[in-house]
């Protein structure tokens, strides 16, 4: 089931949604420190990480599925969100690059085709980058959040996921290795947690974030050695017509 569109607002305008979005925020600049010029396009609820590109990118845009429904963004300015079925986002082929998929993956019914259909919009050379709750994290063991929501991933099957799409991972990170508690001392010590968990790869954050490129062909797998067939003799064969003098007597 898709989250609503107010909910998902309400958790980001809260102290731990803030904290929350610092994090992934910056894990995200530092894997695209310039956009300049490029076509940027968010997949499920990421506006609140576009804004960090609006007016440095050549064009932001904000897409939102249906079951989730849609709100205004930016503030200020023309409106760049919309409302997409996601499967058949309304984008030519390869007009894309730059894709940032937040609050799609683990609620939407058809994942693959929704990997698919960013797949046809990025341009040769584009980047897509995926936050996807842990499985293992404390994050998507309880409901009070959104990341709480919905099917999380292990690493694995993300990278599975991908494989499946045509899509070739080259960067992983984690984030959000705070507990998911809006208590005081546990906000203002999120950025200990932070450089602590990624400095010692320690297990157990809330999110993952993979950040892949379009493969342009499809692998080719090996095939299956063809069974050499027997040569085939005719069972029987056709006895030669007698003379036509010898059948008239």
């Amino acid at each position: 089931m898709a989250l609503d569109v107010v909910d998902l607002r309400s958790f980001y305008a809260s102290p731990l949604g803030q904290v929350a979005r610092r994090c992934v925020a910056q894990i995200v600049r530092e894997r695209w420190t310039n956009c300049v010029g490029m076509s940027v396009v968010g997949i499920g609820y990421a506006t609140p990480f576009l804004d960090m590109f609006h007016g440095e990118a050549l064009r932001t845009l904000a897409f939102m599925p249906a079951e989730q429904g849609v709100v205004n963004w930016p503030v200020q300015g023309r409106s760049a969100s919309a409302l997409v079925d996601t499967t058949m986002l309304p984008l030519p082929d390869s007009c894309m690059d730059r894709v940032l998929v937040v609050h799609a993956l683990e609620t939407l019914d058809h994942p693959r085709d929704v990997l698919s259909e960013i797949w046809r919009i990025l341009t040769p050379g584009g980047r897509m980058i995926v936050v996807a709750p842990n499985r293992r994290g404390l994050w998507a063991r309880g409901d009070a959040t959104p990341f709480g929501q919905g099917q999380p991933y292990s690493k694995s099957q993300l990278r599975e996921l991908l494989r499946e799409t045509l899509f070739s991972p080259v960067h992983w990170a984690e984030a959000l290795y705070m507990p998911p508690f809006a208590r005081q001392y546990l906000l203002a010590a999120a950025p200990a947690f932070e450089a602590l968990g990624s400095r010692l790869g320690l297990p157990g954050a809330g999110l993952h974030l993979v950040e892949a490129t379009k493969q342009l062909y499809r692998p080719v797998t090996a095939r299956r050695a063809r069974r050499r067939l027997p040569k085939l003799e005719p069972a029987l064969s056709p006895a030669p017509m007698p003379p036509m003098a010898t059948r008239d007597r």
